[in-house]
């Protein structure tokens, strides 16, 4: 990601998928980002986020070789993360997407940990357990329980 992009200061949208990136670089300038489109490219981390973390509301960043999600914590302000067909295969690196206090809509199929507990039966279920303030998830709105507490209204 060439440095020229910090000169983009009012710029609140940009798309820069299917360009070969490897790190998410050069951001610093980018005061009014609220979209950034980065799918389909070579990313292997969230690094480097940190720069538009107090802006950033929406993340596209399907089809790269995302593993880990450290770095995602800086996105305090993230209410959409569409980052599908990706490498995420545990549990402990899905449940830091709850750092994040206005995550909303996420759409994460066909990373491994998906697939593998899709064939379960227990993605939706599972997912949004550990995510409690999704409304949609992979596309399909979450309908939340509500907990029978037992507290005597008959």
């Amino acid at each position: 990601m060439d440095a020229s992009l910090s000169t983009l200061t009012k710029c609140e949208k940009l798309s820069l998928s299917t360009n070969c990136i490897e790190k998410i670089t050069n951001l610093n300038g980018l005061k009014n980002l609220k979209i950034l489109s980065l799918g389909r490219n070579n990313i292997k981390a969230l690094t480097g986020l940190e720069a538009v973390g107090d802006t950033l509301e929406e993340l596209w960043i399907s089809y790269n070789l995302i593993e880990k999600l450290k770095g995602i914590q800086c996105m305090k302000n993230l209410k959409v993360l569409y980052m599908s067909n990706n490498l995420v295969k545990e549990w402990g690196e899905f449940v830091r997407l709850a750092d994040l206090p206005c995550l909303v809509d996420l759409v994460f199929v066909g990373n491994p940990l998906e697939e593998k507990h899709s064939a379960e039966g227990m993605w939706m279920d599972e997912a949004s357990k550990r995510l409690p303030n999704l409304k949609k998830l992979d596309g399909t709105p979450v309908i939340k329980q509500e907990e029978d507490e037992g507290d005597g209204e008959r």
